[in-house]
């Protein structure tokens, strides 16, 4: 017998649902983020101080990528886990992760110290980072919109997107304040380590606030469901990543598709800036964090209004708008950039970061909408994730090359473009999900999907 759909989460403890993921979200990206300003800014010197400047950063960006690759794994794991267990305990699990190898990041000694070994240990600790935000994403915006009703779920559970500007804000801020209190040499030396040892103050208090929240109703009216099958007629589920591949492969596919414009234009807007700022324009490290910073701002006001429009017009419709914009403002972007001005630079940085949150708003409801619930975690993070390794991962260290191969960054407008018009296809393709009940979808998940198999 089928489990009754569960009723919504009243107001007050939804605010404090949302609340909770939007914490954890802002630690866990702040602690993602960190690590790409300071790869743009000084990791070249303090981990790379052999190579090249251009070179070196390069070099420092591929450590960078290097989280990336270990996002899909996360997302493989903590799908599995979060669909087995529930989306509470991962959460707890991945922010101790995270907030772990950022703070032993700011203890690390550097090439000057332990010589190559210092690189190396930079890049495991940069693995468990990516590790960590693999499975972070899928299971903070799981836990909203099963909390969440439909005709209002794109505006809440856009929340804990907000975590990725605020955590862009935080650590530009304090990257920024630092710069701008301390002379390059003390920067250097030791300053860039004090914000990498604030995550253990953040990482405490997000635990407290994540510990405090309740698992999601539809979770666990989906977990009732399946052990009474099991009990009433032996039928035991597939594993989740299975499932997902066999009835939702395509929903997968749109998913990655979906995520390349999004990812790529980011992440060109706000760390391959650093570097095209103050080495092809001249202008200095404070004055493009600045514009990062107050861009930041601006993105995180606008990512729930663009969800609360996706729950008018549907989330394809918004998300269309962010692609095409995204696309059409590449070239614009880099002119205002080469003005050599801040309030052209916060211009480029701030429209840029506009159009993406008409993107990245809808996502999170768009995606947890594609997924029964038993294979929801599982196929929301393999959708988001596994396009990160093709999409933010190598982002920044090919718009670097890019640019020192040509000089000019017509190729790397093209390259926006190019990531634009494959997100509009994958959009395209893709069906209209807004009003969908994921207490019902949780209910009418393919009889097939369930066989005599271990999990």
């Amino acid at each position: 017998m089928a489990a009754a759909t569960p009723s919504p989460t009243p107001p007050n403890s939804l605010k404090r649902i949302v609340a909770a993921s939007l914490i954890g979200t802002t630690i866990e990206w702040y602690d993602f983020f960190l690590y790409g300003s300071a790869a743009a800014l000084v990791f070249n010197k303090l981990f790379f101080p052999e190579s090249d400047p251009l070179v070196g950063t390069l070099l420092s960006f591929l450590t960078y990528a290097v989280g990336f690759a270990a996002r899909p794994l996360g997302a493989l794991v903590f799908g599995h886990y979060g669909d087995r267990l529930g989306r509470k305990k991962l959460l707890v699990l991945s922010l101790l992760l995270m907030g772990g190898a950022t703070f032993a990041i700011g203890l690390l000694p550097t090439h000057a110290t332990i010589g190559s070994a210092a690189p190396v240990l930079l890049t495991v600790l940069r693995l468990v980072q990516g590790f960590a935000l693999g499975g972070e994403w899928g299971g903070a915006v799981l836990l909203v919109s099963e909390h969440g009703d439909a005709k209002r779920r794109g505006f809440w559970a856009s929340w804990p997107q907000t975590g990725a500007p605020a955590g862009q804000l935080l650590a530009t801020g304090v990257l920024s304040a630092l710069t701008a209190l301390l002379s390059d040499a003390a920067f250097a030396s030791w300053g860039w380590r004090i914000p990498f040892l604030l995550s253990g103050v953040l990482v405490i208090v997000g635990l407290w606030i994540r510990l405090s929240v309740d698992e999601s109703p539809v979770f666990k009216a989906a977990l009732a469901a399946a052990e009474e099958r099991k009990a009433t007629a032996g039928q035991v589920e597939k594993m989740p990543l299975v499932a997902v591949l066999r009835h939702h492969w395509r929903d997968v596919l749109i998913a990655m598709g979906a995520r390349m414009a999004e990812n790529i234009s980011y992440y060109v807007i706000t760390a391959f800036i650093l570097v095209y700022a103050t080495t092809q324009v001249g202008l200095s490290k404070q004055t493009a964090l600045n514009a990062v910073l107050i861009g930041s701002a601006v993105h995180f006001a606008v990512i729930p209004l663009w969800g609360a429009l996706s729950d008018r017009l549907g989330r394809r419709p918004v998300y269309l708008i962010g692609a095409v914009g995204v696309g059409a403002w590449m070239f614009p972007f880099f002119t205002l950039i080469d003005r050599g001005t801040f309030g052209s630079l916060l211009l480029a940085v701030t429209v840029g970061l506009v159009l993406h949150g008409a993107m990245y708003a809808p996502q999170a409801a768009f995606f947890s909408e594609m997924f029964a619930t038993r294979m929801r975690y599982s196929g929301a993070s393999i959708g988001a994730q596994f396009s990160s390794v093709a999409a933010g991962a190598p982002a920044p260290l090919i718009a670097t090359a890019l640019l020192a191969d040509h000089g000019t960054s017509t190729p790397i407008s093209l390259y926006v473009i190019a990531a634009a018009l494959l997100t509009v296809v994958a959009i395209v393709c893709a069906r209209e999900t807004r009003d969908s009940d994921l207490g019902d979808v949780a209910e009418r998940a393919p009889e097939d999907s369930r066989v005599r198999a271990d999990t």
